[in-house]
């Protein structure tokens, strides 16, 4: 197949890592990509927002599939304008993006479906934002209503902060402030073509910037899958799955059908395990970064043929996606100062020492080539990938790796996987 892929960061990358393992080989194309992509595929300068270059180009080209990898081309609408012309696309219209770029339509949508998860109010003025706060108690949960590339939630007992937060978010539209859901956090991602769903593997990211869940919200710092402790809870990660999408994924979806807005795309589940069950925090509306990192070099199934089902409508007649025994962990490398205003245009160096550690892919995110020099581009800034036999191992590995890395001024955590790791 001649496959589109849309974006820029190290999701991309590593659905596009998957499909060139495939056999036989597809032609696959990225856009806008970074550094790190182009060495991998042919990269053109498409605005991936912009539904008519993308459509023009797709037809005039041939593309036999799209992949939508960031929420912005999603709400931008680039789907519908691809499904208009014909042109299969992975990735769910604007209607239907709505579930993550909507906060309150993702509520409404979860209790029309009796979907579990946790009381919230939505707030469009400081007082209204005030009152829920006092009502909740600590800790307080503050949402952004909509897209906020992963900064949009504070957790804190400072209440002081959560009235910062919520009145920064306020600004640029409303807020939520729901109850705190104690227990440990699962994130699942599901194919939907709109009536069926298919899981992948369950995984566990890392949002806060510093070891120990210490500083701020993050778009993500690292994660690592599968989750071998989901065994003593629910018996097995099948039961784990199979609850899910029995009581969450497929009454969504079918939800959002009954109101023709078929949701065509990555489903992800960000999902709590609290005393009371499983709980519903948040929905996004395509594949997760960092979790794609570990959850697609562990798939033994071929991506192309569940992405290109998925955009068919034929989804229904697939088997559950194959995952291999390895275990996965991925360190995020981001630049100085993330996630305020990070520090960018550094030179990155040692990457080809560290791709040379055994089980190791290291994944751009915001990298681009200046004056021969590949330099940081962003906040987050490479992914350290490594699959290993057992955790201990995976973990090694991408830590190995990390040292040969030169990014001055750079961060990571230091415990990623280690509660697995034994």
């Amino acid at each position: 197949m001649r496959i589109l892929v849309l974006g820029s960061g190290a999701r991309e990358h590593a659905i596009i890592t998957a499909l060139l393992r495939e056999r036989p080989a597809h032609e696959v194309v990225a856009a806008p990509g970074n550094a790190g992509i182009a060495r991998d595929v042919p990269v053109v300068p498409l605005d991936p927002t912009d539904p008519g270059q993308v459509t023009d180009y797709a037809n005039l080209t041939g593309i036999d599939l799209v992949v939508i990898g960031p929420e912005a081309p999603l709400v931008a609408g680039v789907a519908d304008a691809l499904r208009a012309h014909g042109i299969p696309v992975f990735g769910p219209g604007r209607a239907a993006a709505a579930l993550e770029g909507s906060k309150t339509f993702a509520k409404r949508i979860m209790e029309a479906a009796g979907v579990p998860t946790g009381r919230a109010v939505r707030a469009g003025t400081l007082a209204e934002a005030t009152a829920a706060l006092d009502e909740f108690g600590s800790p307080y949960v503050v949402k952004a209503d909509g897209l906020a590339a992963g900064k949009g939630v504070l957790v804190t007992e400072d209440r002081p902060a959560a009235l910062a937060h919520a009145t920064h978010w306020l600004q640029h539209g409303s807020v939520l402030i729901e109850e705190f859901l104690d227990g440990q956090e699962v994130s699942l991602f599901l194919l939907s073509d709109g009536h069926s769903v298919l899981p992948l593997s369950p995984a566990q990211d890392y949002k806060r910037l510093g070891d120990g869940d210490a500083g701020p919200n993050t778009g993500g710092m690292g994660a690592y899958s599968p989750l071998p402790w989901l065994d003593a809870r629910f018996g097995s990660e099948q039961a784990f799955i199979d609850e899910v999408i029995e009581t969450i994924a497929l009454p969504t979806v079918r939800r959002l059908a009954d109101e023709d807005t078929p949701f065509i795309g990555l489903l992800y589940c960000g999902l709590i395990l609290t005393d009371a069950g499983i709980r519903v925090i948040e929905f996004n509306a395509r594949f997760g970064d960092p979790e794609t990192q570990v959850v697609l070099p562990r798939l033994v199934t071929q991506l192309s043929g569940l992405l290109l089902a998925a955009s068919t409508g034929t989804l229904g007649g697939l088997a559950r996606p194959v995952f291999s025994a390895d275990a996965c962990v991925t360190v995020v490398v981001a630049s100085e100062n993330y996630p305020e205003t990070p520090v960018t245009g550094r030179a990155i160096t040692g990457l080809d020492a560290a791709s040379a550690v055994p089980g190791v892919t290291i994944l751009h995110a915001a990298t681009a080539v200046v004056d021969d020099v590949l330099v940081s581009t962003g906040g987050r800034v490479l992914s350290v990938v490594a699959v290993g036999d057992g955790f201990a191992d995976a973990r090694g590995r991408a830590y190995d790796a990390l040292a040969l890395v030169t990014l001055p001024g750079s961060q990571f955590r230091t415990d990623i996987a280690a509660r697995v790791a034994g």
